[in-house]
């Protein structure tokens, strides 16, 4: 087990099983075939080819999509198509910072196989120069990854805030970190990965954020998607990470990142410079 083992787990994917999905012209994401036949119900909305899934063409301005895709979108997760409905719209971009094409529902984004965006913070305390790591468990009713390790504040990225808000707004839900000291912390880069699930493909994007904290302080769960803390040694989460399939797939990347950052992960680590490299698929 390795590095490397959890950063390819976050890359399997065959896009063999997938097709375009085409709106205004433009490659926005990839529909997996199973889901296909889905789709065929709504023949007035998706024109399904040999080589693609496109929105239909006239359906022109992104309100326009937006609404004509939510109706589809619910009757779907109506059908228990799509599981975990989130009341969360998520914008569809040709890049970071472009005007949305549309919103989409958060549950419904990796049917579509478009990019999503997310903030990650790693939380940590420093004692006589050792590094502790604060370690989430998600709670065992989770829609998703119910039990698994997690990083200390986690959560996709809407439509209506800016980063820096979300991780705020976070930061105070799932470890009850107060505003001032939640402003306070460091972005350090991002993660990208993409990877096949049962559901769809996952295109995504983590800005990822760090914040040492006082030794004095405790984080507590506010909206019951964290059933516990955790203040390991640094030493470790590293062991879980390289060892084990403990924590939710893309929390190992942001993890990894965080250990490359301090030099935990040094440039004479055999495997650094993939490492590095496979951070940014």
């Amino acid at each position: 087990m390795s590095f490397l083992d959890r950063i390819r787990e976050c890359n399997a994917r065959e896009l063999g099983n997938f097709r375009p999905f085409v709106v205004a012209g433009e490659r926005f994401g990839w529909v997996k075939q199973p889901f296909l036949d889905e789709l065929r119900q709504f023949p007035k909305l998706f024109e399904i080819a040999a080589d693609r899934v496109t929105l239909a063409p006239a359906l022109a301005t992104p309100e326009a999509r937006t609404a004509a895709l939510d109706e589809a979108l619910r009757t779907l997760s109506a059908q228990g198509v799509i599981a975990g409905w989130r009341n969360e719209v998520y914008p569809v971009t040709r890049s970071w910072g472009s005007a949305p094409v549309m919103l989409m529902e958060r549950a419904a984004t990796p049917y579509f196989g478009v990019r999503a965006y997310g903030v990650h913070m790693n939380g940590f305390v420093r004692e006589g120069g050792r590094i502790s790591m604060w370690v989430g468990r998600r709670a065992l009713d989770k829609p998703t990854y119910p039990g698994m390790l997690d990083n200390m504040v986690a959560g996709g990225q809407p439509a209506a805030l800016s980063l820096k808000e979300n991780l705020v707004k976070e930061s105070g839900e799932e470890a009850d970190i107060p505003e001032a000291l939640a402003a306070r912390a460091r972005p350090t880069g991002a993660v990208t990965y993409t990877m096949e699930t049962p559901e769809g493909l996952k295109p995504d994007v983590q800005f990822v954020y760090e914040l040492e904290l006082p030794q004095d302080f405790t984080p507590r769960n506010r909206d019951g998607e964290i059933q516990e803390f955790m203040l390991w040694p640094i030493e470790r989460v590293i062991e879980v990470v390289r060892e084990t399939t403990e924590f939710k797939f893309n929390c190992n990347l942001v993890i990894i990142h965080f250990l490359v950052q301090h030099g935990l992960i040094a440039p004479e680590h055999p495997d650094y410079l993939e490492i590095v490299k496979g951070l940014h698929q």
